[in-house]
């Protein structure tokens, strides 16, 4: 019992099932419920994996991030970037020559997510620049870029295709849903089947320490934020597709702090170390889960954002040191009996 409430996928799995069960009883049952039409799954369940998809796919990359003791805040922007590179591609705005080939266009904006992690690595690993810093720049500059691929409009298209990436659905369950599952099975294999998991946690540990037992620090960083950079790619393309179009101004805005969130919920330390994706994963379905739960209730959408700050408020004095050896010693007097 003692080996199962030490991983790092239990709390946040507790977490995730004790708001499962306050839906249960403030909803009477209702928001579990799940119907079936024309082969496909629907219900409030349903639309948390969907829309959770983005969060799951963020917290893979934002978690190996955090893992090196570093930030991406520029997730957001680099999303906008793809979705809108995407969607004028397969618009054929630009690069007519492609005629509007959807396989392209997604190659291209994963190409672009690759491009803008390098980007923020060569500015993290090379130049030393701190990371919440350097991904600030992009985090900047992400939307005019993608506003000038999309020349200031909002860039609608009719592709089927390009839609079936958010809209479609296999064995009755949501496509993106099967995207999120294989970026975790290969984001698993190459953290616990390799030798790169022990190096971003080493990383995060002690970067000297580590660059001094031989671990090339510089390459896996820029390896790392090229990985995240990718993911944004990915989650990007997921919601230009579920809107059918690129929104330059409101693709992505403030979902770094969900990402965020959803690692730190996951019980990766914000300041490096060690690091599960599981419990990232399981992190991004509790964020998603308070969303729908708030929504669902008739809850003012304003109050999502300030019961998430309260979160992250519990979560940093969790993993505040002082604060937890206060808590400690104030539970922990035995009082004198006279």
């Amino acid at each position: 019992m003692k080996k199962l409430t030490n991983r790092m996928e239990f709390r946040p799995l507790v977490s995730l099932i004790i708001i499962l069960l306050v839906c249960a009883v403030f909803s009477g049952g209702s928001f579990f419920e799940i119907s079936v039409v024309e082969g496909h799954l629907y219900g409030r369940l349903i639309d948390i994996l969907r829309n959770g998809s983005r969060y799951m796919i963020l917290a893979i990359g934002m978690s190996m991030v955090l893992a090196t003791g570093g930030t991406d805040i520029s997730v957001g922007s680099v999303m906008a970037i793809s979705g809108a590179l995407a969607c004028s591609i397969v618009d054929q705005r630009i690069l007519g020559g492609l005629q509007g080939n959807v396989f392209a266009a997604i190659v291209i904006a994963l190409g672009a997510g690759a491009l803008c992690g390098a980007w923020n690595g060569f500015l993290v690993a090379k130049l030393k620049v701190q990371p919440i810093v350097a991904t600030m720049i992009l985090m900047t500059a992400g939307r005019g870029i993608a506003q000038l691929i999309a020349d200031g409009k909002i860039v609608t298209i009719t592709s089927d295709a390009y839609y079936y990436i958010s809209g479609g659905y296999i064995l009755g369950l949501p496509v993106p849903l099967f995207i999120a599952a294989f970026m975790l099975i290969f984001g698993v294999l190459i953290t616990k089947k390799t030798a790169f998991g022990l190096a971003v946690e080493s990383i995060g540990i002690n970067a000297d320490s580590a660059r001094l037992s031989g671990i090339k620090v510089e390459r896996n960083l820029w390896l790392i934020y090229i990985f995240c950079g990718v993911c944004a790619a990915i989650a990007g393309m997921i919601e230009s597709a579920g809107i059918k179009g690129a929104d330059c101004n409101n693709c992505g805005l403030m979902i770094e702090m969900d990402g965020i969130l959803a690692v730190a919920i996951g019980g990766t330390s914000l300041s490096g170390g060690r690091f599960s994706l599981i419990a990232s994963i399981i992190g991004a379905l509790v964020v998603q889960t308070i969303t729908t739960m708030i929504l669902a209730f008739g809850v003012a959408p304003e109050v999502i954002r300030v019961f998430k700050a309260l979160i992250v408020i519990v979560i940093c004095l969790a993993q505040s040191p002082a604060f937890v050896a206060k808590v400690r010693n104030i539970f922990g007097k035995k009082k004198v009996v006279a």
